[in-house]
């Protein structure tokens, strides 16, 4: 399985992302200690988030176009190019002119990455495969958050900057060693049963995904900055691992039998949540949340893909995911004046657990691509 395009493109996505968790956090203190102030912070983040969004729209336009080799090269200059131009200055127009480029990089890469790998696999171990390009990517973010914010303040900025930009460039190397692949295109039959069964998984994953903007967001705020750190840090470790178990296990016996169990472990978790001063309830919470969130990464994926095309599929999930974090924060931020942050992890909970419904979905195992090169 892991043949010589599969590494090149896993290569490619971990140099990228490496390159734009190094300044996720970095960007926004840059603003505001350059004189942007907390609401330059926010905007930074705001811009790249949505430019990430709408650029995820375009991908599958492009590689029906382009092709793989070429979109994946131009997401990694979009990363590594305007990080290259932030020493020039941390006044806020050069800050979100980059953080918008660099946000439509990061849309552009995920998806690519994500429908490629799908292709590069074969069809029988696709689960196994997308757990193991999903513990790959989530490498960059476990170093590449807690490192940024280090360096910045130990070396300053620029280094940074620096770095953050040449990596994504250096994976360049990897992509010109790709084949030429372009998506097969999908008849309008196909496109319109693939949109009826992408709906049910995409809604349960974006349910989740909104909880994680949640607890990444509120969590150090919610609890003690040392005990937040460390139930982040468990979940990280475990959703990666999860979604690996649970790739193999889709592909052995089918993925639809795993979301419900993903999904009563996300809820469980956020529920928790609700016993906050309590560094127990606390890290226990997110060690089950991170399994549950990990499962539904590849159960969901796994079945949208058995359902359509992959670059549609790709652009689809990676929605769910990045506007359903983009909503939680946004949201609970907007409650949590009411609720307090008890009942607001409540809540939160309720909301995972209304998708349930959904669960009830049925393996349809088929090729959803037509056989590659290698």
């Amino acid at each position: 399985m892991m043949n010589r395009s599969l590494n090149l493109m896993m290569a490619a996505s971990v140099a990228g992302l490496l390159g734009f968790y190094l300044l996720f956090a970095t960007v926004p203190l840059y603003a505001a200690t350059g004189g942007a102030g907390e609401l330059g912070a926010g905007a930074a983040t705001g811009v790249m988030m949505l430019a990430t969004v709408l650029a995820e729209l375009a991908v599958p336009w492009l590689l029906a176009r382009l092709g793989y080799r070429a979109v994946l090269g131009l997401g990694l200059a979009l990363l590594g190019l305007p990080a290259l131009l932030l020493p020039l200055s941390a006044a806020l127009p050069l800050v979100l002119a980059a953080s918008l480029l660099r946000g439509a990089g990061l849309g552009v890469l995920v998806v690519a990455g994500t429908a490629l790998t799908a292709q590069l696999v074969p069809a029988d171990r696709r689960g196994e495969g997308m757990g193991l390009y999903g513990m790959a990517v989530g490498v960059p973010s476990i170093l590449g958050l807690p490192l940024g914010v280090w360096a910045g303040g130990a070396i300053g900025f620029v280094p940074v900057f620096v770095v953050a930009g040449l990596i994504p460039l250096a994976g360049l190397g990897a992509v010109l060693g790709l084949p030429r692949i372009v998506p097969r295109p999908s008849g309008p039959g196909e496109r319109g049963a693939g949109l009826r069964g992408l709906a049910a998984p995409a809604l349960i994953f974006a349910g989740v995904t909104t909880a994680t903007g949640v607890v990444v967001t509120f969590l150090p705020l919610a609890a003690s900055p040392g005990l937040a750190s460390l139930a982040l840090l468990v979940q990280s470790l475990t959703t990666p691992v999860a979604r690996w178990l649970a790739g193999r296990s889709g592909d052995r016996h089918g993925s639809a039998r795993l979301v419900v169990p993903g999904l009563l472990a996300a809820v469980t978790g956020m529920a928790l949540q609700i016993w906050v001063g309590s560094p127990v309830a606390v890290v226990a919470g997110m060690a089950v949340f991170g399994a549950g969130f990990g499962v539904l990464q590849n159960a969901t994926l796994a079945l949208m893909l058995e359902r359509g095309e992959a670059a549609r599929v790709s652009t689809l999930w990676n929605l769910a995911y990045d506007a359903g974090m983009g909503v939680g924060a946004m949201g609970f931020g907007l409650v949590l004046g009411h609720t307090g942050y008890p009942l607001g992890f409540a809540l939160v909970a309720a909301l995972m657990a209304v998708t349930l419904p959904l669960a009830r979905v049925r393996s349809e195992v088929r090729p959803a691509c037509a056989p590659l090169p290698r």
